[in-house]
């Protein structure tokens, strides 16, 4: 028997928590608040197992401003994060990993940096990187979510998993946010 984990993402942007609605962060979505960390205290209230957190400056602009927000994050609740965003070497990874996160999950680097990715991978090893499949319409997409590279998540996928990955977080872009509910043939 196969068991699915469901795992509460918080998704941030500027130090606040937004909506994100097909790749794109939404501010000021009140129904959110704005606070990460209020937001994961409250995941955990409702018995989340661990946390996925998305840091969209980090994505797209390769920042390192919400580190801190992150740190806050894995201090204050008694379950794992895993995080996602802007992480494009061993030096980023060094320095998140820092911060008492549980799992890094890396996309851009993947692609762009293979042999950064090889250096991570075999620093930290499975049981702490996992490979973000964003996919839209069956490619990948990077940086955010913003470029598409050409690649079948399916043949990436096989590729990667030659390296060592075991674990994968797909999100079907399209579906992200619009509350239709997961996309199971992907």
């Amino acid at each position: 028997m196969r068991y699915l984990l469901v795992i509460p993402s918080i998704d941030i942007k500027n130090g606040k928590t937004v909506r994100v609605v097909q790749g794109i962060p939404e501010l000021d979505c009140n129904e959110y608040g704005s606070d990460p960390v209020e937001m994961a205290k409250i995941w955990r209230a409702e018995n989340a197992k661990m946390l996925h957190v998305v840091d969209f400056d980090g994505a797209h602009d390769h920042s390192r401003k919400n580190f801190k927000v992150v740190e806050e994050i894995c201090s204050s609740v008694v379950i794992p994060v895993e995080f996602a965003g802007g992480i494009r070497n061993l030096e980023d990874a060094d320095k998140i990993m820092d911060t008492g996160i549980c799992r890094l999950v890396i996309s851009t680097m993947a692609i762009e940096n293979p042999e950064e990715f090889k250096r991570v991978f075999e620093k930290y090893g499975p049981s702490k990187i996992a490979a973000a499949l964003d996919v839209v319409d069956n490619e990948i997409v990077i940086k955010g979510r913003k470029i598409k590279t050409g690649l079948s998540y399916k043949s990436f996928s096989q590729k990667i998993s030659e390296v060592g990955v075991e674990r994968f977080i797909v999100t079907d872009v399209n579906r992200n946010g619009v509350l239709g509910g997961p996309h199971l043939q992907i």
